[in-house]
Parts: C-alpha cells; structure tokens; sequence
C-alpha cells in the first residue's frame, strides 16, 4: 500500500480536507460568537460554586484546620 501524500486521490483528499476545514471554521465562528455572551451567562452559576469551593470545602483560611499551632509539611516528632 502506497502512502497517501503519493497518490493523486490522497493529494485530492488531503485538499479537501484542508478546504472543508477552512469554511467550517470561518462559516462557524459567527455562530459561536453569538452565542458567547449566553454561554457566560449560564456558566456564571457553575464558576460560582467551582471557585467558591462549595460543595464541603468551606471558606476557612490557610492553616485553620490545625489546632495545636504546628506548620503544615513539618514533622510531628
């Protein structure tokens, strides 16, 4: 089996790929822009709860779940 970028129907195939993905994103872009400003709106929710850490997370800063005062990484000898 010959490789693909040596026969003329491979050439042919690998430009009509090429062509086809071209307009598919130059013809696609305006739908996605026009829907961009929708798409923000409806992840606002779900950015809310990912960088609140909600969910059992909490909002307690660094260190407040140590309770005899030792330093996170350390050694408890």
């Amino acid at each position: 089996m010959r490789h693909l970028l040596r026969t003329a129907g491979g050439l042919v195939f690998l430009a009509f790929l090429g062509i086809a993905g071209f307009f598919l994103v130059t013809e696609h872009t305006a739908h996605v822009f026009g829907a961009l400003p929708l798409v923000l709106v409806l992840l606002c929710p779900l950015m809310h709860l990912w960088m609140h850490g909600h969910g059992g997370q909490g909002h307690a800063g660094p260190g407040a779940d140590l309770q005899d005062g030792s330093s996170r990484g350390g050694d408890a000898r």
